[in-house]
């Protein structure tokens, strides 16, 4: 990379964070020297720059704060035992860290904080050479001694060390190295995917939490297929989301059936197509773990065929039990399990024989979750016979217009008995208990059958049926 671009670089970057040099003659003025590193500076040579600025110096916290109390909007210390001080200005989240040189212990990923006196060696236990680089900013000089210019260029994912000490360091390093993949498109460097694969094991030593986190960003990059199948291929989902490799389901001559996990790929990308407003991390889940169940459910059938019957009623109970060890909320993990549950639900329709009464409970079974399972529904659709690939897109199409007139005439996004608790209870002169309930319900599973009904004819339903669980009811 030659001068011309790493001066263009320098000066975009106090272009677009002016806050930048003025917080820099702060530190010059006081003998200190201060350098705009990592994350930012890599952004804006992507052209892609944030208001988090990340900075290193020479000088000690205690220095720091005293440097930035009197200037900044804020100020918090909440992790100056690890040399950082955080503040606010002008709109800007800035992060200050004294030069490290930590020594880890191998065992868990938390390091003997120890404080450095160089740029190079604190750059050198950076993660990734397109995150050492740095700007000082005093003498607008751009520091790059590990090639991480050169790498941004290429789109080359490697480490200023080796591989082996980066990751043995801190194994969540292999994670981040997938979620780079997936979120910049790089391709990892050959030395740093051997280590991934021969130290896959190593990221046991992270909490759950910590690789939710990293997995989540990866499935909302741009390219998460590509990170996907970085995990697959080092081993690292063995130990992450185990149930992806084994997906990869052995194919005979004469059991014909879709590669699952190919298929589960080429789901994820056709989800994220129809996406409206942004990455969709529930969607995303779905559409890449709904066919979890198919190896449990795997059955060979007489004249070559294979059955997966009920793989959506295993795969949803697998979601769920994945996405708890893995930390998520509960309403994470809910939704996406829903998705899975319902995702074989649509090919019941067949050519329309459905009832009005059969929309209204896929409708409400898939509750605030509709539009989602529409696309998970069309995004299922990976067969290469065109002709059955419209059929399918079309029948969908005459679905969701059957759910549009319904919905119009019944309000479907709120489908509620005909008549409430308080009116069960005053009609059936019955206090708050199960009787209640099962009559809400019983009249709920009426209205999806029948539609709205008149109100003397809800309350001659609920006698009736109330005279069936041997309830006294008025003649």
């Amino acid at each position: 990379m030659s001068d011309s671009v790493r001066e263009n670089a320098v000066v975009e970057l106090l272009r677009v964070a002016p806050v930048a040099e003025e917080l820099a003659a702060r530190f010059a003025a006081a003998g200190h020297r201060l350098y705009l590193v990592g994350g930012p500076v890599r952004d804006v040579l992507l052209d892609r720059m944030g208001n988090d600025l990340d900075f290193t110096t020479d000088a000690r916290p205690q220095q720091v704060l005293s440097l930035v109390r009197s200037w900044a909007d804020a100020v918090w210390e909440t992790g100056i035992a690890y040399g950082t001080v955080g503040l606010a200005k002008d709109g800007h989240q800035l992060e200050v860290t004294t030069f490290r040189a930590d020594a880890y212990d191998r065992v868990s990923r938390n390091p003997e904080v120890t404080f450095g006196d160089s740029i190079e060696a604190d750059l050198l236990r950076r993660d990734f050479t397109v995150n050492a680089m740095a700007v000082e900013l005093a003498e607008r000089r751009f520091v790059d001694p590990y090639g991480g210019m050169d790498a941004l260029a290429a789109k080359v994912l490697d480490t200023p060390a080796t591989p082996q000490e980066s990751f043995a360091d801190d194994p969540l390093r292999m994670l981040r190295a997938a979620r780079f993949v997936s979120q910049l498109g790089f391709t990892p460097a050959p030395r740093v995917v051997e280590a991934m694969t021969s130290m896959a094991d190593q990221i046991t030593r992270i909490t759950a939490e910590r690789v939710q986190t990293e997995v989540s960003k990866l499935l909302c990059g741009a390219y998460p297929k590509l990170g996907i199948e970085l995990l697959v291929q080092t081993g690292l989902a063995t130990h992450v989301l185990p149930e992806l490799p084994e997906m990869r389901l052995e194919i005979d001559e004469h059991h014909q059936h879709k590669d699952v996990y190919q298929h589960s790929l080429v789901v994820l990308d056709q989800a994220i197509a129809q996406e409206e407003d942004g990455p969709d991390l529930i969607l995303r889940l779905a559409a890449l773990l709904h066919d979890i169940g198919k190896p449990a459910t795997r059955r060979f059938e007489e004249g070559g065929g294979v059955s997966f019957h009920h793989h959506e009623v295993v795969g949803a109970k697998m979601v769920r039990k994945r996405l708890r060890e893995l930390k998520y909320s509960k309403e994470i993990v809910t939704d996406v399990s829903q998705l899975v549950f319902l995702h074989l639900r649509f090919h019941g329709y067949g050519k329309g024989e459905w009832t009005d009464s059969a929309v209204r409970r896929y409708v409400t079974d898939a509750g605030p979750l509709l539009s989602r399972l529409h696309k998970l529904v069309r995004a299922d659709c990976t067969t290469r016979n065109k002709r059955k690939a419209q059929h399918l897109q079309r029948t969908y199409d005459e679905l969701e217009e059957r759910i549009a007139r319904i919905a119009a005439d019944e309000d479907l996004a709120r489908v509620r008995p005909d008549l409430d608790g308080n009116e069960i209870m005053r009609l059936l002169n019955v206090p708050p208990g199960p009787i209640v309930g099962k009559a809400w319900t019983f009249l709920k599973d009426l209205r999806l059958d029948r539609g709205p009904l008149d109100h003397d004819v809800a309350v001659a339903a609920l006698f009736a049926w109330a005279r069936e669980q041997g309830v006294d009811v008025p003649d």
